[in-house]
């Protein structure tokens, strides 16, 4: 057998046991292809954690995974160690597929049919070979599909049309974005209507983009349509412990872990508020240090920096591996989420590690959506609009003097726990179960 490492670097393959293959006894778990282009060892997106966990936690409720990912090759960012945690028992391939903005580019420019629905639709040539390959071999019951590439969608709906076996579309992301080309949006568009249309169960990470979808095809009946959030990984969290320096004498360490950039998560108003503050001698680099890790657009913050003169107090850094971001946040003493009104109707994946981290959150963000409502039945009361840098003002004032003096909230053990990745597994087999019972 080759070992998980191995298979990163051999393209395609499968790993893991052969005994799902070929067991026949009374009573063996029931088998799902899990379809994810982002799986490791991949650190593209922090969307790998999701497929990740439901190959790690399916066996428990029920379900033997099988996953059929990109060939590691169309990855610009990789971390092999991450593939030691991919069960053995879970047979693994990695099929042909290429980024088009990074191997058929000539200065990042190329036709744009090649990245439609997205830059990565040749795995549909190598994903769907490999796909049948598997489902003749395995036999598994269901197929479940993951993005927010939609040419995963679109592979899974070539299988579901060729062999039948029916298919769960977990949607982590809305399929079409605003920065799309025109090849594209109307890719985009036919991948989600006929993903919409063909599959046994549509998965929204948050309520509101539920919504959405019901209100956008009225006809699909109220059943088709399923919430399971994201969650964070209790294992991830092993050895990493928690910050427990007082910090009396010394700037409080705050955090921002992820990509940034204009129009859904722009600092913007937080680094005017805290200029205000500056200005007003009610806080500098002594007081607080605010870090901002991974951004994407680091050129464009560094402008916004400068132009605020708040470099002493609000810093920049590179992107790490998950388990140092974890380590990070763990030792903070306070975390930033961002999230603008454009994204009411979804929940960013890290809000569950923050939860778990038990730290205290200052939310820029909308009540009113699905990332304030999630914080609010937390137990968390410090959000202010993304926005608005006069209520940011006053209430990040406050919320750096809650965090001094330990009166910042921070969610109770109860509520984390539901959010484990393990919880949503259950949840996730309970969708798979009524799949198939409904189908008899």
């Amino acid at each position: 057998m080759i070992s998980a490492p191995e298979a990163a670097r051999k393209d395609p393959v499968v790993t893991g046991s052969d005994r799902i293959a070929r067991g026949s006894a009374p009573g063996r778990s029931r088998r799902v292809l899990l379809i994810a282009y982002h799986y490791p060892p991949c650190q593209e997106s922090s969307g790998y954690l999701r497929a990740l966990a439901f190959s790690r936690y399916l066996p428990e409720f029920g379900w033997a995974p099988l996953v059929l990912t990109a060939s590691t090759r169309a990855y610009s960012r990789t971390d092999p160690r991450q593939c030691a945690r991919i069960p053995e028992s879970v047979p693994v391939v990695r099929a042909f597929a290429r980024d088009a903005r990074e191997h058929f580019s000539i200065r990042y420019k190329y036709p744009s049919l090649l990245a439609a629905p997205d830059r990565w639709s040749s795995w549909w040539f190598g994903a769907v070979p490999a796909g049948l390959s598997l489902i003749r071999r395995y036999r598994p019951d269901l197929i479940w599909a993951t993005q927010p590439n939609p040419t995963a969608f679109w592979v899974a709906h070539t299988l579901h049309r060729l062999t039948g076996t029916p298919w769960v579309a977990d949607f982590r992301d809305p399929v079409a974005g605003p920065g799309d080309n025109r090849w594209a949006q109307r890719a985009c568009r036919w991948v989600e209507r006929k993903t919409i249309e063909g599959c046994s169960r549509a998965i929204f990470t948050a309520p509101g983009a539920a919504r959405q979808h019901a209100e956008r095809y009225p006809a699909i009946p109220a059943n088709r349509w399923a919430i399971i959030p994201n969650g964070y990984d209790e294992s991830d969290f092993e050895g990493l412990g928690s910050s427990t320096q007082p910090h009396e004498n010394r700037p409080l360490r705050l955090i921002h872990s992820g990509a940034l950039y204009p129009g859904g998560r722009d600092p913007s108003a937080l680094f005017a508020a805290i200029a205000r503050l500056k200005s007003a001698n009610a806080l500098s680099g002594a007081d607080v240090n605010i870090v901002l890790r991974g951004t994407d657009h680091d050129d464009f913050h560094l402008q916004l920096i400068d132009r605020y003169n708040i470099s002493d107090i609000v810093q920049l850094a590179p992107a790490v591996p998950h388990k140092e971001a974890l380590a990070e946040i763990c030792r903070a003493d306070g975390l930033l989420v961002f999230q603008g009104r454009m994204h009411n109707g979804q929940i960013p994946a890290k809000i569950y590690e923050y939860l778990r981290a038990r730290k205290p959150i200052f939310a820029l963000t909308d009540e009113a959506g699905d990332t304030g409502g999630l914080l609010r039945d937390a137990g968390i009361d410090t959000i202010v609009p993304i926005d608005n840098s006069g209520a940011i003002t006053g209430a990040f004032e406050a919320f750096v003097q809650k965090v001094r003096s330990g009166d910042a909230p921070v969610a109770p053990p109860a509520v984390v726990a539901a959010h484990s990745r393990e919880a949503r597994a259950r949840q996730l087999s309970e969708v798979f179960d009524e799949v198939l019972t409904t189908r008899i």
